[in-house]
């Protein structure tokens, strides 16, 4: 199977559409939440995953604008954007994002937001919090996202290696334990302002990074219409 994985939409659908063209066919879809949230589009985003029968999780923006108490934790950006994030939702988008899980296993992989130990709230940024991911699950392999970075943690004879990938990089599953972060589709926060995703090819053993160039001024455009914070609207042009 090839999979497209997706993480951090956070509402672009520009970004979403962009990345859906440049990795073409695909036998499913994955996401590993924070599919709303900061963006202008948020039930359009939920309309195109739900079009392609995606599959995925919840992440803390998702469960903010289904309502939950994670909001209380945002910064004064990320929760302006929220409450608008909550008022702009319809109730179809509204149940599907409560109706998320927290996990999702499918075949050889273990799909989460944060992390695998606190799948909301843990960033995964050094080899020992990977390592201590991937001894939390069952899995051979392990998805993630919330960091907005892309990265590849790979343990092998109980030592961990890292791989920040560029666009084209390919790694090979069967090298060792693996966590899997494709970066950001709708806000990327590695300096590169491309949004960034990751296909799956189960057949050939492979995971490999790609990034693509999308309309932000429109993104942008429409950010300000809806009064959605100026920092959050200015970072997308410098992916960060």
């Amino acid at each position: 199977m090839r999979i497209a994985v997706l993480s951090d939409i956070h509402s672009n659908l520009v970004a979403l559409d962009a990345v859906l063209a440049a990795v073409g066919s695909v036998d499913a879809v994955w996401h590993l939440g924070d599919v709303v949230g900061y963006g202008p589009e948020p039930n359009a985003v939920v309309d195109r995953l739900r079009e392609l029968d995606a599959a995925g999780v919840r992440g803390n923006h998702d469960a903010a604008a289904a309502g939950g108490s994670e909001i209380e934790w945002f910064n004064p950006e990320a929760r302006a954007a929220m409450e608008w994030t909550r008022s702009a939702i319809s109730d179809t988008t509204r149940e599907w994002l409560a109706a998320l899980p927290l996990r999702h296993l499918d075949g050889d992989f273990t799909l989460v937001h944060g992390s695998p130990r606190d799948p909301i709230w843990e960033y995964v940024t050094t080899p020992n919090l990977a390592k201590a991911g991937l001894s939390a699950i069952g899995t051979r392999h392990g998805l993630h996202g919330h960091t907005h970075i892309p990265v590849a943690f790979t343990e092998v004879d109980g030592r961990m290696r890292t791989l920040v990938p560029r666009s084209g990089n390919t790694v090979a599953l069967g090298e060792g334990r693996m966590l899997l972060n494709p970066g950001s589709v709708g806000q990327p926060r590695d300096g590169d302002a491309r949004a960034s995703y990751l296909v799956l090819d189960t057949e050939r053993g492979t995971a490999a990074w790609g990034r693509v160039a999308y309309d932000i001024d429109a993104v942008q455009a429409a950010m300000r219409a809806a009064g959605l914070p100026d920092r959050l609207v200015d970072r997308l042009r410098v992916g960060a």
